[in-house]
């Protein structure tokens, strides 16, 4: 091995240890969010001994949201096994591991695509050191890193870098005359990888494609070789488009809302230009507060100028590709960069029905911003003519200052309650940071627990909360609760949750907020019976409930509440959405005549019978 290539070997290691140094302050914080489906409560994962059948188990098990993603999941499993249980520390050291590991890959990247594009060899050490170090400690990394379950886009990441890295190095074999087919393996092997962790992987010949529009230029020792490159890549191209417009659009269009969504195809394509623009103003000047965490705060865009920003967003997003090709050729790092960014942001921003935004998009999109904007100050140094030593101390004063900046965010999520202040401080219309503020007080205080110290505060952030955000749900119910259990619910509180109820827009998040009622009534709060089912009898007539949740809703009135009569309209619901030969109906049908309900338990099987034949019948001759 070269000494240059080994100094370079041991400052790659450097770069990975510190990239895990600001990060540590969050090290205490709890898990958040969807860490609980896919994580706390998720037996899946839960393995309490290293065996190959729990390994399988927990690979091949799909998420919640049933999306199999095999290597997160086992990882998660490891940890579990290793910590004794779900202990947030342990999965989080993963996760930095993970990060370091990351920024090791994607120096060697970096350094690999800057000898590529003719940087002499010194400097092309130092830039990719740099760049690589300016990713992994950027603040806006902060919720991909803490925030456990984004280790599904964190191991993704870390898969694709690798990934372009041996697509770099079976190009620059190609365009030596060698075959490069080492190399092309390698990167298949590592896409596969990536396309275990997470969907949007997909998106890596994209990523590729725009090496070659910018840095590669589809070079090749080879003639022949240079030729089938373009053939593959139009091809590809023409291919992928194909499939956008033939599929992916027919499928996930949507000329109403989407389902638990307050806005359709079209608004959901003009909010993401704004949330393209935030991201990079997040990312230009990356400071804590404009980094809120939850987004469910941000408002559709309902026209062009409705907001005016969207308008103005739209025409700097379409301007930045615009450059983008028009500097192909003469700056290619900055198009590359422009390009990886918006590329990485393909998936999330299009017309699948995600949420609006979230941080953890931007883990691999950052890769092409700092590219981008390195390759900017690079260029504004040569021409200022500052020498090289004063360009290492400013690049290493504004590394250093990213450093605080995530070490500050970080501390932020050292607690439950700590996160909740900052998200409701950075973002005050955020109802779920509000409902965070709220849970965390009343936990931290014990709970269900009469002599909750924690209550009045918990009282205060919860009736804060639902001043703050009057379409939220989730705050009134929660005031619902904790009034109970101080033991003075006034009638208004009910009536607001009830109105709210019955005409806010049920989002995913509205449709839970009965459930809160429903959860804390098993955990021993006395809430009024009669007013907790006519809740529930909202939220099945409001809410587009799938079999599951119809089911645990049903159990819960019958069995909880006492009332198999009520409970059996849920029951109806499940299993119309059940599949037609689901076991579910004749265990429910067991369950009841064990507690002496016959004629419900004939009901419940008269339906299924019914279920079961429809499809049967249909296939019959002549139908």
């Amino acid at each position: 091995m070269p000494i240059s290539v080994r100094r370079f070997f041991f400052l790659s290691i450097v770069v990975g240890l510190l990239a895990a140094l600001p990060f540590l302050p969050g090290f205490p914080g709890d898990f958040v969010f969807d860490d609980f489906p896919n994580i706390v409560n998720n037996q899946a994962i839960q393995m309490t001994h290293l065996d190959a059948d729990g390994l399988f188990k927990a690979a091949f098990s799909p998420q919640p949201s049933g999306s199999l993603r095999a290597l997160p999941t086992l990882s998660f499993a490891l940890d579990f096994w290793r910590a004794g249980g779900a202990e947030p520390a342990a999965f989080k050291a993963t996760n930095v591991l993970l990060q370091s590991l990351t920024a090791l890959a994607l120096a060697w990247m970096f350094r690999a695509l800057l000898l590529v594009a003719k940087v002499p060899v010194q400097r092309a050490r130092w830039i990719a050191l740099a760049l690589a170090l300016a990713w992994a400690v950027h603040p806006l990394q902060v919720s991909s890193v803490l925030y456990t379950v984004q280790r599904i886009q964190t191991m993704a990441t870390f898969f694709i870098v690798l990934a372009l890295w041996a697509y770099l190095h079976a190009r620059t074999a190609q365009i030596e005359g060698k075959s490069g087919r080492t190399g092309l393996l390698l990167a298949f092997l590592s896409w596969a990888l990536a396309l275990g962790c997470k969907e949007d992987a997909i998106l890596l010949p994209a990523y590729s494609l725009a090496l070659e529009l910018t840095v590669l230029r589809f070079a090749a020792g080879d003639a022949r070789i240079e030729t089938r490159l373009r053939r593959s890549y139009l091809v590809a191209t023409l291919l992928g488009f194909a499939v956008y417009c033939m599929f992916v659009i027919p499928h996930y269009w949507e000329w109403e809302a989407y389902p638990g969504r307050d806005f359709s195809s079209i608004e959901r394509l003009l909010t993401q230009a704004r949330m393209l623009c935030l991201y990079i103003w997040q990312i230009v000047l990356p400071l804590p507060s404009h980094m809120p965490f939850y987004f469910d705060w941000v408002q559709p865009s309902r026209g062009l100028l409705q907001p005016w920003t969207t308008l103005p967003a739209l025409l700097l997003v379409a301007g930045l590709l615009a450059l983008a090709w028009h500097q192909r050729h003469r700056r290619p790092l900055l198009s590359l960069g422009i390009l990886w960014f918006f590329s990485a942001h393909f998936v999330a921003s299009n017309v699948i029905g995600l949420e609006l935004a979230f941080e953890h998009r931007n883990h691999f999109a950052l890769a092409g911003a700092v590219l981008a904007i390195g390759s900017l100050l690079a260029e504004a140094a040569n021409r200022l003519q500052i020498r090289t030593q004063t360009s290492a101390v400013i690049a290493s004063l504004l590394i250093a200052s990213l450093v605080c900046a995530t070490a500050v965010r970080a501390r932020e999520w050292q607690d439950r309650l700590s996160l909740a202040r900052a998200i409701t401080q950075h973002a005050p219309l955020s109802a779920r940071g509000w409902v965070e503020l709220c849970a965390g007080e009343y936990e931290t205080g014990g709970g269900a627990v009469k002599d909750n110290p924690r209550l009045d505060a918990a009282i205060d952030a919860c009736t804060k909360g639902t001043q703050a955000v009057p379409d939220s749900l989730n705050n009134p119910a929660l005031l619902v609760v904790l009034k109970t259990l101080q033991g003075n619910v006034p009638v208004g509180d009910w009536e607001l949750l009830q109105t709210r109820l019955a005409t806010v827009y049920m989002s995913f998040d509205n449709c839970r907020a009965p459930l809160i009622l429903s959860y804390n009534y098993r955990r021993g709060v006395a809430i009024d019976k009669r007013k907790l089912m006519d809740v529930l009898h909202t939220m099945m007539r409001r809410c587009d409930q799938n079999a599951f949740a119809a089911a645990s809703v049903g159990y819960f009135v019958m069995n909880d509440l006492g009332e198999p009569e009520t409970a059996l309209p849920y029951f109806m619901r499940a299993i119309e959405g059940a599949p037609p030969h689901d076991p579910f109906p004749a265990q429910l049908a067991l369950e009841l005549r064990q507690k002496g309900r016959p004629d419900l338990a004939r009901r419940i099987e008269q339906l299924a019978a019914s279920r079961r034949s429809a499809p049967e019948a249909s296939k019959a001759p002549g139908r």
